[in-house]
């Protein structure tokens, strides 16, 4: 059986992107979503999940951008001095090694995060990382603490299967420069957490079987995607995809997945996209699929 969780990250963004999202989960191949609790837009995209049954919703464990949810106080090692988040993974990384990041400070932040989504009146499938910021050594112990402690059962493992990323780049120019830069990104997160499914399985956290999407963040194309769902193996596969509106606040907001967004809304509500599923007998499902199954 070939099953496919396709999961939109950035929920709570931008109202633009929480439209996108739920415009691709009613009319699309969308199933999951995650949920950014110290989103700008974070109010409507509770609202969002709320009003969509059948949408699997994740928290967004993030450390890289915007305000903190926990009191600035007790997370003094994760802000910039402007108070909030700042640095990708890799600056993150360093910052562990050096002991800049104080992980009782990660985990009261994660928390507080994962208790505001809560709060919202979501129960959430699984966990994932703004970024993939929970893949880090040390972070992912704290991710599957805090799993346990909150009662869910599932876990995004960020570490792409090199088939599946080669079946995706079709219909992109292979060297260009931010695949290029996303693909050693997905390299390196292979080396940093290559037990991390054992290392689930071992705290009775779900995951699924293989993932994709890193190296394509931002240049996702419907050829692509066709070789993808064409190319499935066995097992449970996540495909991650940032569809959304380029919105006013999306524009002025520090990312620059802009007018993709748009564009991996149209692949991802694409007829042809999802006939091919349906005809190749793809089973669409969320994390909480997984969990039950596990």
């Amino acid at each position: 059986m070939k099953n496919l969780i396709v999961n939109a990250d950035d929920l709570g963004w931008t109202d633009g992107v929480n439209r996108g999202i739920v415009e691709a989960f009613h009319h699309g191949i969308v199933t999951s979503a995650s949920l950014l609790a110290n989103g700008p837009a974070f109010a409507g995209g509770a609202e969002a999940a709320r009003s969509a049954p059948g949408l699997g919703i994740g928290v967004h464990l993030n450390l890289s951008d915007g305000p903190p949810v926990a009191d600035r106080k007790t997370v003094r090692s994760l802000l910039n001095g402007d108070g909030e988040f700042a640095g990708g993974p890799e600056s993150l990384l360093l910052r562990r090694v050096r002991r800049g990041i104080a992980l009782a400070e990660v985990e009261n932040e994660w928390d507080e995060q994962i208790r505001r989504v809560r709060d919202a009146g979501i129960t959430p499938t699984h966990l994932d990382g703004h970024k993939h910021v929970h893949m880090l050594p040390g972070l992912f112990e704290i991710a599957l603490r805090l799993a346990k402690r909150h009662g869910i059962a599932a876990i995004r493992v960020s570490l792409e299967a090199s088939s599946l990323r080669a079946a995706l780049a079709s219909g992109t120019k292979r060297n260009a420069a931010v695949i290029l830069k996303q693909g050693v990104q997905a390299r390196g997160l292979k080396l940093l957490a290559r037990h991390a499914r054992k290392q689930a399985q071992r705290a009775g956290i779900s995951t699924a079987d293989y993932f994709c999407g890193i190296a394509q963040t931002g240049k996702l194309t419907r050829e692509g995607v066709e070789q993808f769902v064409k190319s499935l193996p066995n097992g449970t596969t996540e495909l991650m995809c940032h569809p959304g509106y380029a919105d006013a606040a999306l524009q002025k907001s520090p990312t620059r997945l802009q007018e993709s967004r748009q564009t991996e809304l149209n692949i991802l509500t694409d007829t042809g996209i999802r006939n091919l599923i349906a005809s190749l007998g793809i089973r669409l499902l969320d994390y909480g699929f997984v969990s039950q199954e596990a």
